[in-house]
């Protein structure tokens, strides 16, 4: 499949086009941001963590019943995936308090939820990605109903699958934000899973192995992905 020109650039990734216009490739970048782009970085690696890591945990999912974008890795940074349009709306599963959800509810991070939390904020960066409620993603069409209770599904088995995966690696899966786009009227899921996207702490120490380590300047940034990656390669 040929590369062709550069259609898009986010604050990770780079998307060109092919000649099939069923789909595009993705470059993951080594960029790195936080608090809607106000830090930025490098995080060396990154873009190959992220890259393979999201492509391992996207054929899992498939298996589990979730479609996914993805078609083929490429290389260590590039890999094919279906053309999708993206539904303005990121999905947060939360497993346990930390992060804005203990800031705005004034808790402690730790607490272990009895049931996930699912909330949508609305893919804005101008706003600041606000969260929203179902009523106004209906309200703003966003978003149909049967969209929604489709994410909502697949959302809930992304979590079941991870959290079983992911501590099968000595990890526990604190909460994650996942997107959705459409292809052919059908809702799959898109964007990546990585250490940028989900709050992972170690088992056994608690240690935070995620991008919280390039937001509160925790140091071994670099490290501590290649560490993850190398659990979630085995």
């Amino acid at each position: 499949m040929e590369k062709r020109e550069q259609m898009y650039e986010g604050k990770a990734k780079k998307v060109f086009k092919t000649d099939d216009p069923r789909y595009v490739i993705v470059d993951y970048k080594d960029d790195a941001t936080a608090f809607n782009g106000e830090k930025k970085g490098q995080i060396a690696g990154k873009g190959v963590v992220n890259n393979t890591m999201s492509n391992i945990i996207f054929q899992l999912l498939e298996k589990k019943g979730v479609p996914t974008h993805f078609v083929e890795q490429i290389s260590e940074r590039e890999t094919i995936v279906k053309a999708v349009k993206i539904l303005p709306l990121e999905v947060i599963v939360r497993n346990v308090s930390a992060g804005s959800f203990a800031k705005r509810y004034g808790v402690e991070e730790g607490i272990v939820f009895d049931e996930p939390t699912f909330e949508f904020s609305y893919k804005n960066d101008d706003l600041g990605d606000p969260l929203m409620v179902e009523s106004h993603a209906l309200a703003l069409k966003l978003a149909t109903k049967e969209q929604i209770e489709t994410v909502r599904k697949y959302a809930m088995i992304v979590n079941d699958t991870l959290k079983e995966f992911f501590l099968e690696r000595d990890l526990k899966l604190i909460d994650f934000k996942i997107e959705f786009g459409l292809c052919d009227g059908e809702v799959i899921l898109a964007d990546e899973i990585s250490p940028d996207t989900c709050r992972l702490w170690d088992v056994h120490t608690n240690e935070k192995m995620d991008k919280d380590r390039f937001r509160r300047d925790l140091g071994n940034v670099e490290e501590t992905y290649q560490a993850v990656f190398e659990r979630v390669k085995k």
